[in-house]
């Protein structure tokens, strides 16, 4: 099987981190997403057609086989609360932020 590399935008807002990655053709059930030690990992296959669907193809461009795109987090993403869809094409990751640590007063003693 050959090898492919979706297309993947990533957007920072105020309170998450969107992953937008291209992946037509892929059936949500052959992806496979993993947070680990702070690196997202985006795996999957889009299937060949068999050699019964190919037949009378003049010319092949879309590529098949197995996709593979890791990306290292930021210490503010929440792996714990990743949430995937994948829709139109699109595999969309939402990943929200932790919550930011509220200053807290520290009373010095004497």
């Amino acid at each position: 099987t050959s090898r492919w590399m979706p297309s993947v935008d990533v957007r920072e807002d105020e309170d998450k981190f969107v992953f937008l990655a291209d992946i037509p053709g892929v059936d949500p059930k052959d992806i496979e997403v993993t947070c680990e030690h702070g690196v997202l990992t985006i795996k999957g296959e889009r299937k060949a057609e068999t050699e019964e669907e190919r037949e009378g193809y003049k010319r092949i461009e879309r590529s098949r086989g197995t996709f593979y795109r890791r990306f290292n987090l930021p210490d503010t993403a929440d792996a714990e609360h990743i949430k995937a869809n994948s829709k139109n094409g699109v595999l969309e990751l939402t990943i929200p932020k932790v919550e930011k640590a509220k200053p807290r007063k520290i009373a010095v003693k004497s």
